[in-house]
């Protein structure tokens, strides 16, 4: 399976730490948040990797080049602007092929297992879900019974930006900007959107504020691993 990083929006909420670097090339930790990702999708056995950009782009395919460095072949998918997460797909659909491909935000960081991600039969979209942070309050989609909703009045969940898509989801739209709400809400409308609910850690890392929220937690989170890790040998 194919996966496409998106990385073509503008960081407007992250400046000015994006005023001369893009977003997906912020640190963390001394590495570029886009890097995790590429780690991520190599442990898990997804080495065919297509990324879109637009805003200072060039840097971007620079700094990664074929991917051979973690184990992946990368194709790059350059947008004259920001063509939005739909039309930014729709641009890149003939690097991403016929079959269902999974799509990852490069701005968001997330542990789950992508290796275990799947687009269940007959569906179009499925979608990995996670309980409503506080700037998400109302959430984005409900969940019954493994299918993405949006009528009921079920408790809401967010969107983590990780999602397998079929191709068949985009071939009538146009080369253009376009977003990708639309698309998945007449999806699921027709009953053809799954999801899952994610218990494990996740934040949208699009503000400065969040950025460093998520260096805390990694070092909180190494921390606990390396303390586990000298009891297990003191015993």
């Amino acid at each position: 399976m194919k996966a496409i990083i998106l990385a073509a929006g503008l960081g407007t909420r992250m400046r000015p730490l994006t005023l001369k670097t893009p977003k997906p090339l912020l640190p963390v930790l001394g590495k570029p948040l886009i890097e995790y990702q590429l780690e991520r999708l190599a442990a898990a056995g997804i080495t065919e990797l297509v990324i879109n950009h637009a805003y200072l782009g060039e840097q971007i395919e620079s700094y990664l080049k074929d991917g051979s460095r973690w184990g992946v072949n990368i194709s790059y998918s350059p947008e004259p602007e920001p063509l939005e997460t739909a039309g930014g797909i729709t641009h890149a659909l003939s690097l991403l092929g016929n079959a269902p491909f999974i799509v990852i935000n490069s701005d968001i960081w997330c542990d789950y297992p992508l290796e275990q991600l799947h687009l269940p039969e007959n569906n179009l979209a499925h979608l990995v879900l996670v309980d409503n942070p506080d700037h998400n309050v109302e959430g984005d989609f409900s969940l019954i019974d493994g299918l993405v909703t949006l009528k009921s009045r079920a408790q809401r969940f967010t969107f983590t930006g990780i999602s397998v898509l079929s191709p068949a989801l985009f071939n009538k739209l146009p080369q253009a900007k376009w977003p990708l709400a639309p698309v998945l809400k007449e999806a699921i409308d027709q009953g053809l959107v799954s999801g899952e609910q994610y218990h494990g850690y996740w934040l949208d890392v699009g503000t400065p504020e969040r950025l460093k929220q998520l260096e805390n937690d990694l070092v909180a989170k190494t921390a606990i691993v390396e303390k586990a890790a000298v009891e297990k040998n003191s015993n």
